[in-house]
């Protein structure tokens, strides 16, 4: 069977049943699963927007501003773990338990970091929620893969973009206002109970058309060990990076090595092979998912400090500059998933990184004072616009390029590129801006903001992140050639030159 071959998977027929796929994925035989797994991926949203606005505030409070960086990477590291194992639990059980295990564990750091009392605790259960959500999101994937025809899962992954959409303009200002008359810890003790109506919703539906292995009659097969030691090595890795990146001294090159050395072997172990050489096909399709969110997200986390500390904007302006982009991704998302603009996919996935690129190059632009802030908004909402049309078209391509039995394996591997990439390039772009004193911006924007202006120190800190962040989206341009699969030996198409 070639690569390219659309594949079927327990819960999906592989014959169009128009009695079934009426109405799309909101038709009456997918709702009820449509609408839970959507309000799953909303909830996750509006925790991601909701909690970088309380997270401030919270580490005040537990004294514990020195380790504020942690909170954030203690999710990430762990998040790492999670997805490979919920690789392995999918394609061996289903994705049905490891979804209910993630959706608990995701609350249940939510509780430990709402009733903390210590930094140390609290970064505990930024932990425990990173597990949790490295999970759900694999098994949400392998849902996607089983349980919807290949037709319809673009619409499923524009859906799940256009989830987005509300948190990321919503979720900032509700969650200031409940910090600021209800205290942070609401921000986090209130989404647990918010979980409880789509897990009620979802679960059934999952146990209905995707749960159980591939192969029920098979013999239940062990969990790879290895590949479970390479994912602790993928997280304690990454954690090591991130602590050295944050460090700027020459002993910070002890855990910095130490982590590059428990990477790299475990990358190369849990990707698929040809990833880092973009290998055509389901390699390419990996890393280019990489290389797109590490290089959008690593820029667009110093946006808001930009415009705060360059511009004078408010924190609550500087963050809604940002909200066009949850529009403009969603409406990305949605292109992608028109079945006419299928035989173009990979020209859009083109399209979309060389937009990525121009928008992380231009943002930097904002640091002259007689260039309006506004375009930034603008640019920024074309870059999204890219953004909408790769992501959406990668996960797309990959369960394409994925036999059911290797879904969840496959999901995991897309999953850690985009997480990984996140952690390194966010890592590097840190340690870059530090290194032209970045530390001292928020420093001048005390004293100008004291005086009523902007702060104007240090812009080449910012310069230095925005440039070689969209030299990485540009390689990204090039890795969206390269994403058809290599035809198989012998046919008519074998023997065309494809560029290898």
């Amino acid at each position: 069977m070639s690569a390219l071959e659309p594949r079927v998977s327990q819960g999906a027929s592989s014959e169009q049943d128009p009695a079934r796929t009426q109405g799309g994925i909101l038709g009456s035989a997918y709702r009820t699963l449509s609408f839970g797994m959507i309000s799953c991926i909303f909830l996750i949203a509006f925790e991601a927007t909701a909690v970088g606005t309380a997270m401030p505030v919270a580490a005040r409070e537990l004294d514990g501003v020195g380790l504020y960086a942690f909170a954030f990477s203690a999710y990430f590291t762990t998040s790492l773990f999670g997805m490979v194992l919920s690789g392995q639990w999918c394609d061996r059980q289903g994705p049905l338990r490891p979804l209910a295990v993630g959706i608990g564990a995701f609350a249940a750091g939510l509780v430990c970091s709402g009733t903390a009392s210590l930094m140390g605790v609290f970064v505990l259960g930024r932990a425990v929620q990173g597990f949790g959500g490295g999970l759900v999101i694999v098994a949400l994937y392998v849902v996607v893969s089983r349980a919807y025809e290949e037709r319809l899962r673009p619409a499923i992954m524009a859906a799940f973009a256009a989830s987005w959409v509300v948190p990321s303009i919503v979720g900032p200002l509700a969650a200031g206002t409940v910090t600021e008359h209800l205290g942070w810890r609401w921000v986090f003790l209130g989404i647990p109970v918010l979980v409880v109506v789509p897990l009620a919703v979802a679960l059934p539906a999952i146990r209905r058309s995707a749960s159980g292995p591939v192969d029920p009659d098979a013999p239940p097969a062990a969990f790879d060990r290895r590949r479970i030691r390479l994912a602790l090595g993928i997280s304690v890795g990454a954690g090591l990076l991130q602590y050295a990146a944050q460090d700027l001294r020459w002993l910070s090159l002890l855990p910095a090595a130490a982590g590059a050395g428990l990477l790299v072997p475990a990358v190369l172990g849990l990707l698929p092979r040809g990833t880092y050489r973009a290998r055509r096909g389901l390699p390419a399709v990996v890393l280019l998912r990489g290389v797109a969110a590490g290089s959008f997200i690593a820029a667009e986390s110093f946006v808001p400090l930009m415009l705060v500390t360059q511009r004078g904007l408010s924190p609550t302006l500087a963050g809604f500059s940002l909200a066009l982009g949850g529009l403009t991704w969603a409406g990305g998302s949605w292109i992608q998933s028109k079945g006419r603009v299928a035989p173009y996919r990979e020209r859009l996935m083109v399209a979309g990184m060389v937009m990525v690129s121009a928008a992380i190059a231009g943002a930097p632009a904002v640091l002259l004072p007689w260039v309006p802030v506004w375009t930034l908004a603008l640019a920024w909402g074309i870059g999204c616009l890219g953004m909408g049309l790769v992501i959406g078209s990668t996960s797309v391509l990959l369960l394409k390029l994925s036999a059911p039995e290797e879904a969840g394996a496959n999901s995991a591997a897309l999953q850690i590129s985009d997480a990984l990439a996140n952690v390194v390039l966010l890592a590097a772009g840190g340690a870059a801006f530090a290194a032209l004193g970045g530390g001292a911006v928020g420093a001048g924007h005390t004293v100008s903001a004291a005086a009523g202006g902007a702060g104007a120190s240090h812009p080449a800190a910012f310069v230095v992140v925005f440039l070689p962040m969209s030299a990485v989206a540009l390689v990204g341009a090039w890795v969206a050639t390269r994403l058809h699969a290599p035809a198989p030996p012998g046919s008519a198409a074998a023997g065309l030159p494809r560029g290898d």
